[in-house]
């Protein structure tokens, strides 16, 4: 395991909570020396938790079309940027270079992000783990709204197993790699 893709906003979120923890997030990803490969912006909780990692001297991969990149304005001081033309292609390079996703607080691109991973998870296209970060109690209701799916017999509990969920960094990165993908 060399790499965990992390997908979260290109806005920084209210308060400094989400900040914090996408800080977290690059701190403990350099902390075990795993690789971080992401959106590739210098803004929001993009731009917190590839700093962050940064700082504490891991790898980072930013993958960004070039449809979007003055909007999230590319980071410059990453150990690789890759434009790319369109969004399909940023999600697929992202996935190609990671070997765990994890999915952090954001908008409607961090919720597509993930929920592609997942169906890619469940369709066999990738065994790669994949984690939600609940920091904040930000996805307390897709969570929720998950186990009502389950409950609803439309998504089966092998499949929402696919997705572990924790509340800190840490612990989100020891449930992946108990899974056996992380080493």
């Amino acid at each position: 395991m060399r790499r965990v893709c992390v997908y979260c906003g290109s806005s920084p979120g209210r308060g400094d909570g989400y900040r914090t923890l996408a800080r977290s997030m690059g701190a403990a990803l350099a902390e075990r020396g795993l690789g971080l490969v992401y959106g590739g912006a210098s803004i929001g909780l993009m731009g917190e938790a590839a700093d962050a990692a940064l700082a504490g001297g891991t790898e980072v991969i930013g993958i960004i079309p070039t449809v979007v990149q003055d909007r999230e304005v590319a980071h410059t001081g990453l150990t690789q940027l890759i434009c790319v033309n369109t969004m399909h292609e940023r999600k697929t390079l992202m996935a190609e270079r990671a070997d765990a996703f994890v999915a952090m607080p954001g908008g409607l691109g961090t919720l597509e992000e993930l929920f592609e991973i997942l169906t890619w998870a469940q369709l066999g296209m990738h065994d790669k783990p994949v984690g939600l970060l609940n920091g904040e109690g930000y996805f307390d209701g897709l969570v929720a709204f998950l186990d009502h799916c389950v409950a609803e017999e439309l998504i089966q509990p092998r499949h929402r197993a696919l997705l572990r969920v924790a509340n800190d960094p840490a612990t989100l990165l020891d449930q992946l790699a108990a899974s056996g993908e992380l080493g």
